[in-house]
């Protein structure tokens, strides 16, 4: 309820206490044809407004010197056309001043017709051509309508404003007055934020040709939300101008006076700030891009949708993770999709019964095998080497790395190059190894054991166990 508001309501009570109204006299209350002392008057306050009081604007004062010329004219124009010309119709307002104003009314919508046809032509003269974004016709068609209201508002109130003056009454207060110049007020606000949110499309289509521009696909993504961003800005920064304007109160105390539970709710919505931060962070450090492959946190898969809460990947089994953004970017991550070829690092292991020679045929076969392979970089050529002595084969490192990494690509040639070589190794005679032990026993007659000691040859039918073996 607002200050005025209150004081018409005290004033009312004290009217009908006073005895204004009928029935309402304290029955000790003098007599009204007995003289009575003066009631004691409370000294009024000097500094309080009257209900509905009104502020001049440039076009109030306007409205009443036209006003004032119009009833100045309907006196001259009375003894030429006769007294109907500045006759009274109603509250003061003469014939004169009501047409006057009717005719202002008219030249309102005439001249909003106008305008909006010659925006109209000038939309449609404008040409549209594929892949050419046009900001001119964008912002245009951004003003048409808001312009249309803004006309609309202030234009039916100055061309009624002559009239208010009609409607003043002796302390001041004008309430016709007050709720058109409210109305007023209130379209044009409404008029200038609807042309700052359509005027939003413009920053959309800069961020989409940004985005197009840039090889990142989470800028496609992103690009959109912020051009949300910035209208739900737009819509809260509107409404509170618009409630400022319908009840007086001033939001910046208020927002100030909210301070303490501003801080309990960025405690409570703590979380979702570290979300938001973590979502500039993959915009503009982009670890990754929408459609690759990562690695975070043992969840391996592809990015579907990086939003300004999550993000969310689909792994390889199919299932949809999603991962806070926050937690995203304090987590190691491991961009496959990034990776520039596919490392195939195999080892072959032969018996340890193959000589040398057939060793030796191996690392060549392998080599050669290899050789300008399919997928070969000239910065990467393959690499094969004997390497050591397993517990049950010789071991030959192979290394070879594919390009580009397209994973099917490299298994199809994976599985030619398997077979390509266990063919050669085949036709070569030589064995894989598989894990195996051999164990020696002694005295067994099929595997005799030398002596170490001496380096002596057991007598025949002796056994062969060295002394103290059970």
């Amino acid at each position: 309820m607002t200050t005025a508001l209150r004081r018409t309501i005290v004033a009312l009570g004290m009217a009908v206490w006073l005895g204004v109204a009928p029935g309402a006299m304290p029955a000790d209350a003098p007599r009204q044809d007995a003289p009575a002392a003066a009631p004691a008057e409370t000294s009024p306050d000097k500094n309080a407004e009257p209900p509905f009081q009104v502020e001049a604007k440039p076009l109030d004062r306007a409205g009443e010197s036209l006003g004032k010329g119009i009833d100045r004219l309907g006196d001259k124009a009375s003894d030429r056309l006769g007294g109907w010309v500045a006759a009274e119709a109603f509250q003061g307002i003469t014939w004169m001043k009501l047409a006057v104003c009717l005719g202002l009314v008219f030249l309102v919508i005439v001249a909003e017709r106008v305008v909006r046809a010659l925006l109209q032509r000038k939309i449609r003269g404008i040409p549209s051509r594929e892949g050419v974004i046009s900001w001119t016709r964008i912002f245009l068609l951004a003003l048409a309508r808001p312009l249309t209201l803004f006309i609309w508002a202030y234009g039916l109130y100055g061309s009624i404003a002559p009239l208010f003056e009609h409607f003043r009454q002796s302390d001041g207060a004008n309430l016709v007055h007050a709720v058109a110049q409210k109305t007023a007020d209130i379209a044009a606000t409404v008029a200038l934020v609807w042309f700052a949110y359509n005027l939003v499309h413009l920053i959309d289509e800069r961020l989409k040709r940004w985005a197009a521009g840039s090889e990142s696909t989470i800028d496609d993504m992103l690009m959109p939300l912020i051009g949300k961003t910035l209208r739900v800005f737009i819509l809260l920064v509107g409404g509170m101008v618009v409630l400022q304007n319908l009840t007086g109160v001033e939001i910046g105390p208020l927002l100030a006076s909210l301070g303490i539970g501003g801080l309990a709710v960025a405690l409570a919505a703590k979380d979702s700030i570290a979300n938001f931060f973590g979502t500039l962070t993959i915009l503009f450090d982009k670890p990754f891009q929408v459609g690759e492959r990562v690695v975070i946190d043992s969840h391996d898969g592809v990015v579907e949708n990086v939003g300004f809460r999550s993000s969310r990947i689909r792994t390889l089994a199919g299932h949809l993770v999603t991962i806070p953004n926050e937690k995203l970017v304090n987590s190691t991550v491991e961009n496959i999709g990034k990776r520039p070829n596919i490392r195939w690092l195999a080892d072959f292991g032969l018996t340890y019964d193959t000589p040398p020679e057939k060793v030796e045929a191996a690392v060549a076969i392998l080599r050669e095998v290899l050789d300008n392979h399919e997928g070969m970089h000239p910065d990467f050529p393959p690499r094969a080497f004997f390497n050591g002595f397993r517990d049950w084969s010789l071991n030959i490192m192979v290394v070879a790395w594919y390009h580009p990494a397209d994973w099917w690509g490299y298994s199809a040639w994976l599985e030619r190059t398997c077979l390509t070589i266990l063919r050669r190794f085949r036709e070569a005679e030589i064995d894989f190894a598989f894990p195996s032990r051999t164990v020696y026993v002694a005295g067994d007659d099929r595997r005799r054991l030398q002596l170490l000691m001496g380096h002596a040859e057991p007598a025949e039918g002796a056994d062969a166990r060295p002394e103290g073996d059970a």
